[in-house]
C-alpha cells in the first residue's frame, strides 16, 4: 500500500492538532518527590544536566532556523513558533527544576550560533540552497528526536526500577510523550521535500556530502565538551554497550531518504562513528585535538 501523500494543508492540519493535543506541561504538574536523591545523582547526574541544557537552548535553535531558513514557510513558522518551542521550554524548565531538587546547579545553556551556520544561512537566500538548509533542518530535528525519545525511554525504566516513579512518571514520561508528535513533523516534511521531488540530484549529493561531512548527535554543537558529556550520557543508560541497535534506531529515517541506493544500510555510518567518538572522549580515549568527528567542518 503507497504511503499517503503529504501535503501542506495535511502538514499544516497535523501540526496544529499536535499543538492542540499536547499543551506545554505545566511546571506545577510535577510531583517532585524523589526518594533517594543521592542515588539519583549519582547515577543519573550528567543525564539529566545533558538532557535539561539542550531542552533550554530553544531560543539559540530558533535563531539558528531563522539564519538557515531566510524564508521559512508557513507551516515550519506556526510548528516552531506555536507548538515546539514552548513544549520544549517546559521540559527544559522541568528538567532544571529537577537538577535544582536534586542539589545540582542549573544547567548553562549554550547560546552561540555557529559560523558556519550563519555562512549557509547566507548561501540560503538562493532558493536552491535553501531547499539543502530545509532537509538539513528536518533531517536534523528527525534525529534529535528519536534520540530524545529513546534516551527518555531508557531513564524512565531505570528510575521506576530504582523505585522513583513520582519524577518517572510526571517530569520524564510526559515530556516523552511529546517528542514523537515533533519527530513525526520533520519526517513528514522531509518526506514531502522528497516526495514533491523538490531536490534535484545535485541538491541531494550537496546534502549527502554536507549531513556526512558536519554530522554530530544532540546536543553536542561542534564542542568537544559536549561531546565527552554525551558520551556519559551513553554510559549512564548502559547505551555505549548497544550502540549499533541506537544508532539503527535514529539513523533508518536518514538511511531511508538520503542513501536509498545503498541497499542493506541500515542506518548512515556517520551515525555509528559519532557514537564511538563520544562514549572514547568520556572514557579518556578521544582526541581533544581533533576536530569532532575527524570531519570536515563548514
Amino acid at each position: 500500500m503507497p504511503a499517503p501523500h503529504i501535503t501542506d494543508a495535511s502538514l499544516k492540519t497535523f501540526t496544529l492538532r499536535l499543538g492542540d493535543k499536547h499543551p506545554p506541561i505545566p511546571l506545577g504538574s510535577a510531583d517532585r518527590t524523589i526518594n533517594d536523591p543521592e542515588a539519583v545523582k549519582r547515577r543519573f547526574a550528567g543525564t539529566i544536566d545533558y538532557l535539561a541544557r539542550v531542552e533550554l537552548e530553544v531560543d539559540r535553535n530558533v535563531l539558528e532556523l531563522l539564519t538557515l531558513l531566510p524564508n521559512v514557510s508557513e507551516v515550519d513558522r506556526i510548528f516552531y513558533q506555536d507548538v515546539w518551542y514552548d513544549q520544549e521550554m517546559a521540559h527544559g524548565y522541568l528538567l532544571d527544576q529537577l537538577q535544582v531538587d536534586l542539589g545540582m546547579e542549573p544547567a548553562d545553556p549554550f547560546m552561540t550560533v555557529p559560523l558556519r551556520m550563519k555562512l549557509l544561512g547566507a548561501l540560503a537566500h538562493w532558493e536552491p540552497i535553501h531547499d539543502i538548509s530545509r532537509m538539513l533542518y528536518y533531517l536534523t530535528g528527525a534525529s534529535t528526536e528519536r534520540q530524545a525519545v529513546v534516551v527518555y525511554s531508557i531513564l524512565i525504566r531505570e528510575l521506576k526500577l530504582m523505585g522513583e516513579d513520582a519524577i518517572a512518571e510526571t517530569i520524564i514520561h510526559p515530556i516523552k510523550q511529546q517528542e514523537p508528535g515533533h519527530y513525526t513533523f520533520y519526517k513528514m516534511s522531509a518526506e514531502k521535500m522528497m516526495q514533491d521531488a523538490d531536490m534535484k540530484p545535485w541538491q541531494l549529493f550537496v546534502t549527502r556530502l554536507l549531513r556526512s561531512q558536519t554530522f554530530t548527535l544532540v546536543g553536542v554543537d561542534y564542542v568537544k565538551k559536549y561531546q565527552q558529556d554525551l558520551g556519559g550520557v551513553l554510559t549512564e543508560l548502559g547505551m555505549d554497550l548497544e550502540m549499533e541497535v541506537y544508532a539503527k534506531e535514529i539513523g533508518r529515517l536518514e538511511a531511508k531518504l538520503l542513501w536509498a541506493k545503498d541497499k542493506g544500510m541500515d542506518f548512515p555510518p556517520y551515525f555509528l562513528e559519532s557514537l564511538r567518538e563520544s562514549v572514547d572522549m568520556y572514557r579518556g580515549q578521544g582526541n581533544f585535538d581533533a576536530p569532532v568527528n575527524n570531519r570536515f567542518m563548514i
